[in-house]
């Protein structure tokens, strides 16, 4: 199978490391699996957090690039990055959970038959919860087991991104063509589109807006999105795939934890193709996956120079209890 197996991971920028592994860890109960550095800007921590074992289709990355100021919402953006619940009794509970940690939501609506809940962080980076009550398709991960969320209500992995462009046209042309996503349903200015097995795992849903000024990217912002593919093999057929259809493309790029393929797609939309594998769980025992500054083989030689430039951030959960939060 070559086609795609829907997301991989997002990846996004913060004002701070420090705060952004507190929201994760604390409020949204997701693990910090692998805490790194932007292997093309060595200065910048790259933090992931994901499901109990790091896998694909559940992670959401952060770069705190030094001094970059806060960017803007608007068209042309990945703008909206959406997370699994098991159900919409979970959606309830974090309705509760975050009007009492104070986090800034919309309450509970539907969206293409699915209900969700939208809700921004300290930076106000846009994020929305999604049940997959009711719904088939890409299977779900496993939620950290020793985090404070109760397990029926914990975040599973990934949902749909959500993207504006003001190339409404070309853009679908773009998801069906190229990356053989297929339209399944749509609502004024809103399209869902679908790839592989479906679900909540590997869906987009596209804003076609002509409206809002150019978004521009800074911290608080989404930096690119990436889609799962089985494995290097599949990862070149894409290279191929896309310098077919007159992508400029990176070419395989060997990232250690996964091969990737980065590709710009549209005005300021950035897509990358990720392997499933190797994982997070080469480098670092499971027990204390995130707890060490992780580097790639390839930059062991330099973790002197590196460690110099990164501020070290305290992030030992292993020796911690967390209680399971029922609101």
């Amino acid at each position: 199978m070559n086609g795609l197996k829907g997301m991989h991971h997002v990846t996004a920028i913060t004002s701070s490391a420090e705060e952004n592994y507190k929201f994760f860890t604390y409020v949204l109960g997701m693990r910090l699996v692998k805490k790194t550095v932007n292997q093309d800007d060595i200065q910048t921590y790259h933090l992931f957090f994901a499901d109990d074992e790091g896998n694909p289709g559940t992670d959401m990355t952060f770069f705190d690039f030094p001094g970059i100021p806060k960017g803007t919402h608007g068209t042309n953006e990945i703008y909206k990055t959406a997370f699994r619940v098991p159900s919409d009794k979970a959606l309830e509970y974090w309705e509760k959970r975050f009007n009492r940690l104070e986090v800034k939501h919309t309450g509970i609506k539907e969206q293409f038959g699915v209900k969700s809940l939208s809700f921004v962080d300290f930076d106000e980076q846009q994020y929305q919860l999604v049940s997959d009550e009711g719904l088939d398709g890409v299977a779900a991960g496993m939620p950290w087991q020793k985090g404070p969320i109760p397990l029926e209500y914990a975040i599973t992995g990934l949902g749909p991104i959500h993207v504006r462009t003001a190339h409404f046209d070309y853009f679908k042309d773009m998801m069906e063509k190229v990356l053989q996503f297929k339209e399944i349903d749509n609502k004024g200015s809103l399209h869902l589109f679908e790839v592989g097995e479906g679900g909540n795992g590997a869906r987009v849903i596209v804003e076609e807006n002509v409206i809002l000024p150019q978004a521009r990217q800074g911290f608080g912002t989404v930096h690119h999105a990436a889609f799962r593919v089985e494995d290097r093999s599949v990862l070149e057929h894409w290279i191929e795939r896309m310098a077919k259809f007159g992508f400029q493309t990176s070419g395989l790029v060997d990232r250690f934890y996964f091969k990737s393929l980065y590709a710009q797609v549209a005005p300021s939309i950035l897509f990358e193709f990720a392997t499933d594998g190797p994982g997070f769980m080469d480098d670092e025992p499971y027990e204390t996956l995130g707890e060490k500054l992780a580097l790639p083989p390839f930059f062991e030689d330099k973790r002197e120079q590196i460690e110099s430039l990164v501020r070290p951030i305290h992030t030992v959960r292993s020796s911690i209890h967390f209680e399971k939060e029922y609101e």
